[in-house]
């Protein structure tokens, strides 16, 4: 598949997408770790609720949901960017940049002027994903799971 061919749809989470979302994003916290405990996301069980402070994303393929982004506000001009993921098969086709750029257009709508972030220090292609988009190292934190890098990105 190229990304030609992927005729993907990027909008806001709908109640309808909660099982499809919780899986997806739990399934690839399963590759990155090698394993899940799906105590550690109790914010998946009700994504509608987690994310009433700022905004949930999918983007689905032929009805199938292949990739999710989320923002919560950290400040009134600050948020958040977490829950991005995309389903291996559709890796590196665009998902993610496509979901990422809904997010960004949707921050901006709340009046959010900068976005940071957090992605674990050995997740490479996520760092590389994040830096090819603009976003910006600041600094690197010891976390309860490893080293963490955190990133920024202002919205001109």
């Amino acid at each position: 598949m190229s990304r030609r061919d992927l005729r993907l749809r990027v909008r806001p989470f709908a109640p309808r997408d909660q099982a499809a979302a919780h899986r997806l994003i739990l399934h690839g916290l399963g590759e990155r770790w090698g394993a899940i405990d799906p105590s550690l996301n109790p914010d998946l069980n009700d994504i509608a609720a987690s994310f009433h402070d700022g905004g949930f994303w999918v983007a689905e393929r032929a009805g199938a949901l292949v990739g999710t982004a989320g923002w919560h506000r950290r400040a009134p001009k600050q948020a958040e960017i977490v829950r991005m993921a995309v389903a291996t098969s559709h890796r590196r086709l665009g998902v993610g940049h496509a979901l990422l750029q809904a997010l960004l257009r949707d921050v901006r709508a709340h009046g959010i002027s900068t976005v940071v972030l957090e992605t674990n220090d050995d997740w490479h292609s996520a760092i590389a994903f994040y830096e090819a988009n603009g976003f910006r190292l600041t600094h690197r934190e010891a976390s309860e799971f490893g080293p963490i890098r955190w990133f920024r990105l202002d919205l001109a």
